[in-house]
């Protein structure tokens, strides 16, 4: 009688293992889906997305990334596709969507490579030739841009196909100006160096761009004066107010009370006496400090945010200063007005007329908290794009021209390797036409042939011919002003074949038993894809 084999246990009980093919289709499977998500967003006559979270709380968007943030996906591969989203966000600030749906496609392409028995080590090294091609390709048709370009700078920041579409003349024009204003004094600029501040109430055109910094605070005080002319503000990161200490018994409560009103005193006559009449507190500022400041006309405000604190040394060209003691002259900012304004039911401090602001305000309105919200991602996205136009210094034609250009090039391409690799870049080049697709599925077009129409156009030397969805013609995408910056079409094509190239890597999955803790989780937390 033969021995029984007793079973060894390499991993824990409960342990899932997918392997080979089977992984292989699974991942490529949640990638897909993913993308297919927000697919429909794609172009100027994309749809938006309504995401409802436990709470209640509404968005209404068609910015991938914050589709994709909402919707908390579980599954690993999921996972990674909404990093291209979140790299492509904080890279440039746009592109989002047409970086996933590359992804989607390219692996829905490899998928097929797959079926034919073309090993994934080939499909990679074939779809990381063609991504160096197109960065070629794409470095060849780019043209220069610079900031006296203001015409092609408004076409960049154009807010088709986002929510605030109707304003969307009123809000590049305001995008354009708080980049110019900013890059005419440092060239080496980021997006945080604008701040959004949103206000509900009043209407999109209402959106106005301040040539300082917009705090959502109050002064401290009602006697304080509501509008400081010339105004010398102190920065201070330091509470405006004495540390609970303990007394002596013998003294009286009256004595003690007396002693803190003249320390406090003291404090407020420091600051006075450096010429200030405005103070911007990062931490508290005690009552009886808030009576001493306004009776020297002193304009204050507390519990001003870091971020904040950090914008207005940029706009105002003051120091923020950890001990009141070491407050100098020297450290004050300078800005030709500081107020305090009524807006809708609340009030609002405006520091403006900075010289020489390195930091800006965009006060975005609007009618409801959703409208204000999408405003705010349409003007974040505008400004991602100008910025990353600007630093680069180069754009392309968009309306799909680009990428069905570098499509058919990348054909050619692949005709000069002999090895199975010809057969990924050609792929590549398929997965490409995917943005032309879509812009032309969601304006309700027909895709074969606006791609056929294309395709004709781009045989015939118009390398700039895209799609016009509104009329469902080929255009010259240039001169009808759709414009946008190469870095963003670099970075999506990028970070799409990283994603892809490193699923198809993948040949195993080994999942633990999930943890018991998350039985408690929330239901939109455990959304699998």
């Amino acid at each position: 009688m033969a021995k029984e084999v007793q079973p060894i246990y390499i991993l824990p009980e409960g342990t899932q293992r997918n392997s080979g093919k089977n992984a292989q289709r699974t991942n490529i499977l949640a990638a897909k889906i993913v993308a297919e998500t927000v697919r429909s967003t794609l172009g100027p006559k994309g749809m938006d997305k309504m995401l409802v979270d436990s709470m209640g709380d509404v968005i209404v968007t068609n910015d991938g990334v914050t589709i994709l943030d909402e919707m908390h996906v579980e599954h690993p591969v999921a996972k990674m596709i909404v990093e291209i989203a979140k790299n492509q966000e904080s890279e440039v600030g746009d592109g989002t969507t047409t970086a996933v749906v590359f992804a989607g496609e390219l692996l829905k392409k490899a998928e097929e490579l797959l079926d034919k028995e073309i090993h994934p080590t080939v499909i990679v090294k074939g779809f990381r030739a063609a991504a160096e091609q197109s960065f070629k390709l794409l470095e060849q048709v780019s043209k220069p841009v610079s900031i006296e370009d203001l015409d092609i700078l408004y076409k960049i920041s154009a807010m088709t196909g986002k929510g605030a579409e109707s304003d969307k003349d009123h809000l590049s024009k305001i995008t354009v100006n708080a980049v110019k204003q900013i890059f005419s004094i440092k060239r080496n600029f980021s997006v945080d160096d604008i701040k959004i501040e949103k206000k509900t109430g009043g209407q999109g055109r209402d959106t106005e761009l301040v040539e300082g910094i917009v705090l959502d605070k109050e002064k401290v005080h009602p006697m304080m004066t509501e509008k400081v002319l010339s105004a010398n503000i102190a920065l201070i990161n330091s509470p405006v107010e004495i540390k609970n200490t303990e007394t002596d018994a013998k003294i009286q409560m009256q004595e003690f009370l007396a002693m803190e009103e003249k320390m406090l005193e003291n404090m407020v006559q420091k600051i006075a006496l450096t010429g200030a009449n405005v103070v911007m507190c990062q931490k508290g500022i005690d009552d009886i400090a808030q009576h001493f400041f306004a009776k020297k006309g002193i304009f204050a405000i507390r519990r001003v945010k870091k971020s904040d604190m950090e914008k207005l040394a940029k706009a105002t060209g003051g120091k923020i200063v950890s001990n009141i003691d070491d407050l100098t002259v020297a450290d004050l900012g300078k800005s030709r007005l500081v107020e305090e304004v009524q807006i809708g039911n609340e009030k609002m401090s405006f520091v403006k007329g900075c010289p020489n602001a390195k930091s800006v305000t965009i006060l975005v309105r609007g009618s409801t908290e959703q409208v204000v919200n999408e405003a705010e991602r349409a003007i974040k996205d505008a400004l991602g794009d100008l910025i990353a136009a600007l630093q680069d210094g180069k754009v392309v034609s968009g309306a799909g021209s680009v990428e069905i250009g570098i499509s058919k090039k990348l054909m050619q391409y692949a005709e000069t390797f002999s090895g199975r690799e010809k057969f990924a870049i050609k792929s590549f080049a398929q997965a490409l036409e995917i943005i032309p697709i879509t812009l032309a599925e969601n304006g309700g077009l027909d895709p074969i042939d606006v791609l056929t129409e294309l395709s004709y156009a781009h045989d015939n030397n118009k390398e700039f011919a895209g799609i016009d969805v509104f009329t469902g013609k080929v255009i010259d995408a240039w001169q009808s002003g759709i414009i946008e910056p190469s870095k963003v079409k670099m970075i999506a094509i990028s970070s799409a074949t990283e994603v892809a190239t490193m699923i198809l890597r993948i040949d195993d999955v080994i999942a633990s038993k999930p943890d018991s803790s998350s039985k408690n989780k929330e239901p939109h937390e455990m959304m699998q894809m």
